[in-house]
């Protein structure tokens, strides 16, 4: 993986080891919602939902597009879609680890045998 993926990679998880804004990555889940809406479901102040909506903003994990006077949001899927491909990066190290202990487990158990 290039160093601009892992970089991203590490600005979105960053971003989302803080609880109220993995809670509000949550809620956008099921769709767009306005910073007051985020807010009440959180039990957040305002000012505190904007200002992790923020860093959501910042790290490319939400959208915001202004509507009269609210600020909705919505997820983005590309910084996931990168997460995915990184964590997937993962799967063949862990598949050659599984194996390699099924073969010891093997081993093991021809030994055991009489």
């Amino acid at each position: 993986m290039s160093g601009k993926g892992l970089g991203m990679d590490i600005t979105t998880l960053s971003a989302l080891a803080e609880p109220n804004r993995m809670n509000i990555v949550q809620l956008l889940r099921d769709g767009p919602l306005a910073v007051g809406e985020i807010a009440d479901r959180l039990g957040l102040r305002q000012p505190q939902a904007s200002k992790h909506l923020k860093v959501l903003s910042d790290s490319g994990i939400v959208e915001v597009r202004v509507d009269a006077n609210r600020r909705i949001y919505t997820l983005r899927s590309e910084p996931f879609q990168e997460l995915d491909s990184w964590v997937q990066s993962f799967r063949h190290l862990m598949e050659d680890r599984f194996d390699n202990l099924d073969n010891y487990l093997r081993e093991l158990q021809n030994k055991e045998k009489p």
